[in-house]
Parts: structure tokens; sequence; C-alpha cells
């Protein structure tokens, strides 16, 4: 009976959305606790044809794909802030990073042993919400979590990225 694993035919679970990774620029983004879903939509274009319009016709129309957030516990790295201020800092339209402000990121799923299992690649990403500080309550017993949502030109799954060998061996750091 198929699994859905080629080269781990003894796996019957799927992967879980515990471990992953984010990373832009080159670097993995510290703390990244919690990524929303990647979702993309395609409008369905209803039509009719003059001559046999007792049904109706369906084609895809546009797509669009739904924003991402990403979610940390607050520490003294300031790049999510950093990032944010590129498309528009306190100090208004002047200081903004016409160049910068948009990055290709990537998210990278793993096993429970830490082999990267899929890779998806999100194109055009760039800051339109930042939530520096959570409220706050002297009552709760929490992490204080920063927020970055990114609208999304895109994304796609990486074909390179082939189901890893779980019967090998453990991947360094």
């Amino acid at each position: 009976m198929p699994t859905g694993f080629v080269v781990n035919a003894h796996r019957n679970d799927p992967y879980k959305t515990f471990k992953f990774r984010v990373i832009w620029e080159g670097r993995t983004v510290l703390g990244v606790n919690k990524v929303s879903a990647l979702k993309r939509t395609t409008n369905v274009v209803n039509y009719r044809e003059g001559g046999d319009n007792s049904y109706e016709r369906k084609s895809p129309g546009r797509t669009t794909y739904d924003a991402i957030t990403l979610e940390r516990g607050i520490t003294h790295d300031t790049e999510f802030e950093a990032w944010a201020s590129k498309v528009h800092a306190f100090g208004g339209d002047a200081l903004m990073d016409l160049v910068n402000y948009r990055r290709d990121i990537e998210i990278a799923v793993m096993n429970e042993r830490g082999q990267v299992a899929l890779r998806y690649f999100v194109f055009g990403a760039w800051p339109s919400e930042f939530q520096a500080l959570p409220g706050l309550d002297a009552g709760e017993d929490a992490t204080a979590i920063e927020t970055l949502k990114l609208e999304i030109e895109g994304f796609t799954r990486d074909s390179d990225t082939k189901e890893p060998d779980e019967a090998g061996a453990v991947p360094a750091g």
C-alpha cells in the first residue's frame, strides 16, 4: 500500500509542523516559533456559451497569495523591526528603502531528526504589519511575542529538495 514516501517506505506518519526553519538573506532567522500557512487561491470565472447556455462553464481566473505571519519570542535581535522599518519608518516617507524592502525567503520543513524534508521559496515578501510588543499583563505567565506579517507575490516548492534518507547519518548542526 503506498504511503506517500519513496525513500522511507517504512514511514507511516506525515511530517509534523513543529520542526522548521525560516531563512532570509542567507541566514536562519532566530527564534521563529510560528509561521502561518502558505496559501494561494485561484478565482473561478463562470461563463455560458451563447449556443448552449443551459449550463455554466468554469475556468481559472486570477490567483492571489495570502500574506504569511511570522511569530517569535522577543529578544534583543532587531531583525523584524529593521525590516518593517524599511517600508515605513517613524521618520516618514523619506526613510523608506525602495531598493531593499522586498525579500525572498525560504521555509524549510524538517523531519524529526532535523533533516530537511521540504523546502519552499517565498517571493517578493515585504512587511505590511509589525507588532513590536504584545499586550502586557502582570497576571499572566507567557512569553512576549513579536509578529511580522508579510505580503507575498508567490511561493513555490523546491523540487531539488529530495526526501531525506531517515536511515542515514544524523545531520550536523
